[in-house]
């Protein structure tokens, strides 16, 4: 089907559009032997023995080596651990990414400083000002669960149900998915269209970072030692506005996202854009922005083919890489065609509010 054509069709639903499956029949485990399960189970042993990455990957992933382990109970005594233990030292939030990295050997630290027991990390609440601030150690299933926020922030609710697995959402925490600055994070991307700010502490004091300021490239951040994210800060939204985040995945939320897109924006009283901001996942080395896009919407009053000429933008700004999991063009080719899906279902939103 010609890009055109794909970029008119409306998705199922404003959910994850998938990789299309083949035309199989399913079937169940029943429908097999015990001896092909034996036979499988065979092959994949020799395949792993003989190829080197598996084989290191394997015996890597069975040796987890001995650490300390501390529970503070205030914020205070878990910045002086960590200060005083320096690099051997690692803070545990929900363990979903560490203690996998741990196994493959990525990581050894030697201590790590569980934060689960410090009072207040794990709280939504409206702040009397405006916004809302959403403690560091709330899971993402907490997330997906608080309606307030489905009906301020609904765009934070759908990132927060691709995530994962149900099993995974309730222990991954949002400073946590933040914190990693996978450039796949499915969190980030809605949270850089909201406009969010962390809010950090370490030995000196408390501090509050743009989220576009936050991230120096895979893996890497602004927070200097000792450093812990303590919150995320949202801003209300604006009265006439929308926003919207999907995803594309081989397995829906279960996998990481080969392309994830949020969009924001907010109308006028003539329905012209007044805010745009889009954030592109797995297309760059941090989460990014597509700012020429968001001057594209800025520039004139708003239709289909502005639209459009926004999704061919948001490509523009994006520069994936080829892995084995999907090659640069066609992650680009994807992200036109979730960034015009996206900005559209967050125009039609912000219509309805005027």
């Amino acid at each position: 089907m010609p890009l055109h054509d794909r970029l008119r069709a409306d998705p199922p639903g404003f959910g994850s559009p998938n990789i299309p499956e083949c035309g199989v029949r399913p079937y169940s485990i029943v429908d097999k032997g015990p001896a092909y399960w034996i036979l499988l189970a065979l092959i994949t042993r020799v395949i792993t023995l003989l190829h080197p990455t598996l084989l290191k990957r394997e015996r890597a992933m069975k040796r987890l080596k001995p650490f300390e382990y501390l529970e503070p109970n205030t914020l205070e005594e878990a910045i002086g651990i960590l200060v005083g233990e320096g690099p051997r030292a690692l803070p545990l939030a929900g363990g979903t990414d560490l203690l996998v990295r741990m196994k493959q050997g990525v990581v050894s630290p030697s201590l790590l400083v569980n934060l689960k027991r410090i009072a207040g990390l794990d709280r939504i609440e409206r702040s009397a000002a405006g916004g809302t601030t959403i403690g560091a150690l709330t899971s993402i299933a907490a997330v997906e669960r608080y309606e307030p926020l489905r009906q301020s922030h609904p765009v934070l609710i759908q990132a927060a149900g691709l995530l994962g697995s149900p099993s995974i959402r309730s222990l991954a925490t949002l400073g946590g998915n933040v914190g990693r600055a996978s450039p796949a994070a499915d969190m980030v991307p809605a949270l850089i269209a909201l406009k969010a700010g962390i809010v950090a502490q370490g030995p000196s004091g408390k501090r509050e970072i743009p989220i576009d300021a936050f991230f120096k490239g895979p893996g890497s951040t602004v927070l200097g030692p000792a450093e812990i994210i303590t919150a995320i800060l949202l801003p209300d939204p604006a009265p006439a506005s929308g926003a919207a985040y999907l995803k594309l995945g081989r397995r829906e939320g279960m996998d990481c996202a080969l392309v994830g897109v949020a969009a924001a924006l907010s109308c006028g009283g003539d329905e012209r854009v007044v805010d745009a901001r889009l954030a592109i996942a797995s297309c760059g080395p941090v989460p990014l922005r597509a700012e020429s896009a968001e001057a594209v919407l800025l520039a004139g009053p708003l239709d289909e083919s502005r639209l459009r000429e926004a999704a061919r933008a948001t490509a523009g700004n994006s520069c994936p890489i080829t892995d084995m999991r999907a090659c640069s063009d066609y992650r680009k080719e994807m992200v036109e065609v979730l960034a015009y899906r996206a900005l559209r279902a967050a125009w039609q939103t912000a219509r309805r509010a005027l």
